[in-house]
């Protein structure tokens, strides 16, 4: 880390997380200040963070430049952040003021630190031992003189509160006053670790062999679901920790934190850091700080934990890497499986990429020789992987209106009677609907793009989202000219509820959706509930298909497995592959084999039979052909322009304007698609309007971009947000 120092009286550069496009020169405060520094600098009539990022310029009368109030009591950010932050900020085309917004997402970093009380070992000996005190001084006596809070302790030792506050009286625990933000209790590398398989334990090795290199590397972590890829990188984090090094584990949600916390107390002793919207302000707070004292070892977040000031960063997990949730859709709009990779090779840190279903990207990427590759190919135990099976709903008979086939009901009624669980799985991914004919299972598709159309209710017209073309709603089929049988709204998860209960009313139905609860804390509890049995039959939308076990599911039935195909999104096929695998994967995790039914269409699509004949590499090469010779990521480059404003006729002149001014963009061979209508098309509001940018892998796109966009000064409410490398197209 860089010494430079700055004496009082010396003109600094500091960076505020205000929307300011320079930085700003004040005078270095009494004392001094090291570059990195968090201060307290005067702007305007208020105090706001900054972060010495430098020597001033100097192009300002002195005598009028003012100072730095005070330096924080906190850890200086480190060169590799600083790196970093400008780096990302360069490749999302953000601004560098809300980069370090994202850096600096802990409230109170200036406040002087309050107290708490904790308690440690007192020096005296109780006069009477019972069974529940003896656990309170086991626990303080394991661990060296640590002091707790009183739940920590009390939850440790399994007691009561009251048995702890019994032995400070006695003077056999001390309480003491303690500030709130101290340091998590160390982690034991050696203290749990499971019998790992054969092919688990020569992936660890591997992984602990890339770790003493001390050097930069990725590795995708690829094995079936139930496979036992935690076990295997918790050992690459255990590693870490005897190195010294702080390792951070990314999770897509945090409903699947509380199972992972559990995991890895009973791996190392003691519960990590956590670093997600569910955790309290104070504890985020202290969070912020001990990472940059290096006073964290382990850290479970979301992918905002990135941009944690970390001391000495060794490993970073990605779990669920193909996860779309690691995609950040508003104020700044990066990847953070993509920024992991981004600041692990600045730190010269490992990253582990751990799927049972990789993105198309790590694939290509593993295949051209840049990431390494370790692959768990059995699960582990005595679990199998489900048998796999599509029903074909054009032969099916079921009423109008209704969505649960015959054949699928019989297979849960099966389950009922044995006291297994079903799950009943809709994929619902994305807002615009196919417009599907329940009759020969068409999908009316654009005439100008790879893409369907979508209906527009108001309109009465379906419309192209990649193009722009708009057609009337046909009465009938376009391909089977069958009438009245178009649809574009599959059911809800609510909906699916009530079919289930009248077709099962002595059955015990749990709903399983992320917008049905009011915290993440009672979706956890529902989720425990139903793993212990608490449940019949399981309805649920992706939420499910991550990251859980429910050892009594044996039967996976997916309402509508064409949700997601031949979607205007280039990636529909790929996510429809990835999230039925994953869904199915939920089944038969204990020694009950599985099954897995498909409802479907169109069961001789491409898609469908991959995922019943479980041939993933095939699936991939023939996908990856496709990208290829088309030119899309990961084998060439996108960028998505979204405008947004008041007045949707503002909206489409800016993008009309844009796409005529494009002369930066054709330098270097990019082709701009649009203005078209947001799928979405109205939000909060705003009139929602998108350009799409295709360009070759190699080309120099952001720097194009900058000048493009650069050319407009934007008017009034008009906004513009350049999405690098999209996820989605909505």
């Amino acid at each position: 880390m860089s010494q430079e120092f700055f004496h009082e009286g010396e003109l600094v550069a500091v960076l505020t997380a205000q929307p300011l496009d320079r930085f700003l020169d004040y005078k270095a405060t009494e004392g001094g200040c090291h570059l990195g520094a968090f201060v307290e600098v005067p702007l305007g009539p208020r105090k706001v963070l900054g972060v010495v990022w430098g020597p001033g310029k100097g192009d300002f009368d002195y005598n009028k430049v003012r100072s730095v109030i005070r330096v924080l009591d906190v850890a200086p950010m480190r060169d590799e952040m600083r790196t970093f932050l400008t780096r990302a900020a360069d490749y999302t085309l953000t601004p560098l003021h809300a980069m370090l917004r994202l850096a600096t997402r802990a409230p109170g970093l200036g406040d002087a630190p309050s107290m708490r009380k904790v308690y440690r070992l007192g020096d005296q000996e109780p006069d009477r031992i019972t069974a529940a005190r003896t656990k309170v001084l086991e626990v303080l006596s394991d661990y060296g003189g640590l002091s707790f809070t009183l739940k920590e302790l009390a939850d440790m030792a399994g007691v009561g509160s009251s048995v702890v506050k019994g032995l400070v009286k006695l003077g056999a625990v001390a309480e003491v006053d303690a500030p709130r933000d101290m340091p998590y209790p160390m982690l034991d590398p050696d203290y749990g670790g499971k019998e790992l398989s054969v092919g688990q334990a020569a992936g660890a090795e591997a992984l602990r062999a890339d770790l003493r290199t001390d050097k930069y590397g990725t590795t995708l972590l690829k094995g079936v679901t139930g496979s036992g890829k935690t076990e295997v990188y918790l050992e690459a984090v255990a590693e870490c920790l005897r190195m010294g090094r702080q390792a951070l584990v990314l999770l897509p949600e945090i409903a699947l934190s509380g199972e992972f916390i559990n995991r890895v107390e009973a791996r190392f002793g003691m519960k990590p850091a956590e670093w997600h919207s569910g955790v309290t302000m104070t504890e985020r707070r202290r969070c912020w700080r001990m990472v940059g004292q290096g006073d964290a070892q382990l850290i479970v977040g979301a992918r905002s934990a990135l941009f944690l000031p970390f001391q000495n960063l060794g490993l970073v997990v990605v779990d669920e890497e193909h996860d779309t949730s690691y995609k950040q859709e508003d104020g700044v709009l990066y990847n953070a499986r993509d920024m992991t990779v981004l600041r692990a090779a600045i730190n010269g840190a490992q990253v582990v990429l751990a799927s049972a279903t990789p993105s198309l990207e790590s694939w290509a990427n593993v295949e051209q020789g840049k990431y390494k590759r370790l692959e768990l190919k059995s699960r582990y135990g005595p679990a199998i992987m489900p048998k796999m099976s599509a029903i074909d709903m054009r032969v099916e008979d079921l009423p109008g209106g209704k969505w649960v086939s015959p054949t699928l009901r019989n297979a849960i009624a099966q389950r009922i009677e044995k006291g297994e669980q079903s799950l009943v799985f809709l994929n619902r991914r994305g807002y615009a609907p196919i417009t599907l004919c329940r009759a020969c299972g068409h999908q009316i598709a654009c005439d100008h793009c790879d893409a369907r159309m979508v209906e527009h209710r108001f309109l009465k017209r379906l419309m192209c989202h990649q193009c722009g073309e708009t057609k009337p709603m046909p009465n009938v089929c376009p391909h089977c000219e069958a009438e009245d049988k178009l649809s574009a709204v599959g059911p809800g998860v609510e909906r699916m509820g009530e079919e289930i209960t009248e077709l099962f009313p002595d059955a015990r139905v749990a709903v399983l959706s992320s917008d049905l609860y009011g915290s993440a804390r009672a979706m956890k509890a529902h989720i425990e509930e139903i793993a212990k049995g608490g449940t019949d039959i399981i309805i649920g939308t992706q939420l499910v298909a991550k990251g859980h076990n429910f050892p009594y599911l044996t039967l996976v039935g997916v309402i509508d497995a064409d949700l997601g195909l031949q979607g205007s999104d280039l990636r529909a096929a790929e996510r429809t592959f990835q999230l039925m695998r994953q869904v199915a994967g939920r089944a038969g995790r204990a020694e009950t084999p599985g099954e897995a039914m498909l409802q479907t269409y169109q069961p001789e699509h491409g898609v469908i039979r991959a995922i019943l004949a479980g041939d993933e590499e095939a699936f991939w090469a023939a996908e990856a052909g496709e990208r290829r010779a088309a030119g899309v990521p990961p084998y060439g480059r996108m960028a998505g322009i979204i405008l947004s404003g008041p007045s949707a006729e503002e909206v489409f002149e800016l993008g009309n304007a844009l796409a005529r001014q494009d002369l930066p963009l054709r330098k270097i061979g990019a082709q701009v698609f649009g203005p078209a209508p947001a799928p979405i098309a109205r939000v909060r509001g705003r009139h929602r309007v998108r350009l799409l940018v295709k360009a070759e892998k190699s080309a120099p796109l952001q720097q194009a971009l900058a000048e493009w966009a650069g050319q407009f000064r934007l008017r009034g409410d008009l906004r513009m947000a350049i999405d690098i490398d999209p996820q989605s197209f909505y």
